[in-house]
C-alpha cells in the first residue's frame, strides 16, 4: 500500500515537471531575444573595405557623380615672372580649377586662373599630368578656354547642361582643387538667380547662379554640376568677408560659357556685341558744371572711327577739360538709357551689350547740346 502511494507521488512530480518544462520553453520561444533570420552578423575581424556600407538614395547619387565626374576635373598650376621694385625677376605660381569638356582636351576654366601665365601645368583626376596651351578668352566674363593634347590616351569630358531652367533649391555639387587639394567634391543648393556680380572694373558674372556649396580658394574655374552630372556653371566668385567660404558663392551660367567655347574653338575668338564708343559716367556736380542738361548718364569721350557707334552719328568729345585730378574729354554726346532703358554707368551699358549680339540694332536715347535723341545703333562685332 505504501509504495503505491510512492509510485503515485512520483508520477504526479513526473507531470508536474513535464509542464513547468513545456511552459518555460513556450514562455523562452514568445518572449525571449533571438537573432532575426535574415540578418547574418558581419565578423568583427573582417577588413573595413569588405564590410558591407548602406547608403541613402542621396548619397548614393553623390557618389555616382563624383565617380563619373572626377577624372575630369583639371587642377591647373600656372606660372609667370614679375618683377620687383628693383628690377629683379620674381617667378610667381598660381592655382586653380578647370574641367574638360571634349574629348580633344579643350578645358573651361576662369580668365583669372590663366591671366598672365606663361606656362600652364594640368593635372587630371587620374594623375595624368600634361603641358597646356592658352586657347582663349572672354575675359569681359572672366571665362578662359586652355587645351591638352591626350597623346591618345582616352580622357573623361564632362556634359554640359542647360542653365537657362533652373529653380532656387535645387540640389547641386561643386568639384575644384580649393587650397591644392585635389578633386575636392561639395554639395549644396541653388540658393538664388538673375544676380549680376561685378569682379572687376569691366568684368562682372551676368545672371550669376548662387549656392551655398563651400567654395574656397582654388575653387575658381571649377564645374557647378547637377544631379544628372551635367556642368550647369563654372564656379567663379564668393562672398568672403574672412576669406574663406561664407555659404555664398558664385558660379557663371554654362550658356554663357558654352558660346564662349565654341566661338574660341571655331576661330580663336569671342564674338562679342560691340558699339565703339568709350565714356565715364558723369555725376551731377560736373553735369552742372559743362551744361549737360542731365544728372546721370555715359559721358561719350572716344568714338572709334568707322566703328557702330560713328556711323550711327554718335559724337565723341572735343576737348579736354581737368575735374578734380582726372582728365575729361568734353562736348560729346550723354548716354542716358539704352532701349528705353536707364545707364548709369558703364556696368550698365556693358551688360547690355553682353547680352546682344553683333549685328543687333539698339536705339540709344542721348541729350547733344541740351537736346534729347534717340539714334539708332546697328552694333558691330568687337
Amino acid at each position: 500500500m505504501a509504495r503505491s502511494k510512492n509510485q503515485g507521488s512520483a508520477a504526479r512530480l513526473l507531470v508536474l515537471g513535464l509542464i513547468i518544462g513545456l511552459a518555460a520553453y513556450w514562455a523562452g520561444s514568445r518572449y525571449g531575444q533571438h537573432a532575426p533570420g535574415s540578418v547574418q552578423a558581419v565578423p568583427a575581424n573582417l577588413p573595413a573595405d569588405e564590410r558591407p556600407i548602406t547608403l541613402d538614395a542621396t548619397e548614393q547619387e553623390n557618389v555616382q557623380i563624383y565617380k563619373q565626374s572626377s577624372p575630369a576635373i583639371a587642377n591647373i598650376v600656372t606660372r609667370a615672372v614679375q618683377y620687383d621694385f628693383f628690377m629683379d625677376a620674381v617667378p610667381v605660381e598660381g592655382a586653380g580649377s578647370g574641367f574638360v569638356i571634349d574629348t580633344d582636351g579643350h578645358i573651361l576654366t576662369n580668365y583669372h586662373v590663366v591671366q598672365g601665365a606663361e606656362t600652364i601645368e594640368v593635372t587630371l583626376g587620374d594623375q595624368s599630368r600634361y603641358k597646356a596651351k592658352y586657347i582663349g578668352a572672354d575675359t569681359r566674363n572672366d571665362i578662359a578656354l586652355i587645351q591638352i593634347d591626350p597623346k591618345g590616351r582616352k580622357i573623361t569630358a564632362l556634359p554640359l547642361g542647360d542653365s537657362r531652367n533652373l529653380l532656387v533649391g535645387q540640389r547641386v555639387l561643386a568639384i575644384g582643387n580649393p587650397f591644392g587639394f585635389q578633386s575636392t567634391l561639395t554639395t549644396g543648393v541653388v540658393s538664388s538667380l538673375g544676380r549680376t556680380v561685378q569682379t572687376g572694373e569691366n568684368t562682372f558674372i551676368d545672371e550669376a547662379i548662387q549656392t551655398d556649396a563651400a567654395i574656397n580658394r582654388g575653387n575658381s574655374g571649377g564645374p557647378l554640376l547637377n544631379t544628372r552630372g551635367e556642368v550647369i556653371g563654372i564656379n567663379s566668385a564668393i562672398y568672403a568677408p574672412t576669406g574663406t567660404t561664407a555659404g555664398i558663392g558664385f558660379a557663371i551660367p554654362i550658356n554663357t560659357a558654352r558660346r564662349a567655347a565654341e566661338d574660341l574653338i571655331s576661330t580663336g575668338r569671342v564674338r562679342r556685341a560691340s558699339l565703339g564708343a568709350e565714356g565715364r559716367a558723369i555725376w551731377p556736380n560736373l553735369a552742372d558744371a559743362l551744361h549737360l542738361g542731365v544728372q546721370q548718364g555715359i559721358l561719350i569721350e572716344r568714338v572709334v572711327p568707322g566703328g557702330p557707334a560713328a556711323q550711327a552719328g554718335i559724337r565723341g568729345g572735343t576737348r579736354s577739360v581737368l575735374a578734380g585730378l582726372q582728365e575729361l574729354r568734353v562736348g560729346g554726346d550723354v548716354l542716358v538709357a539704352v532701349n528705353g532703358k536707364e545707364i548709369t554707368s558703364q556696368m550698365d551699358l556693358n551688360l547690355l551689350l553682353n547680352r546682344a549680339w553683333p549685328g543687333d540694332t539698339m536705339t540709344l536715347t542721348i541729350y547733344r547740346d541740351g537736346k534729347k535723341m534717340d539714334v539708332p545703333v546697328k552694333l558691330g562685332d568687337g
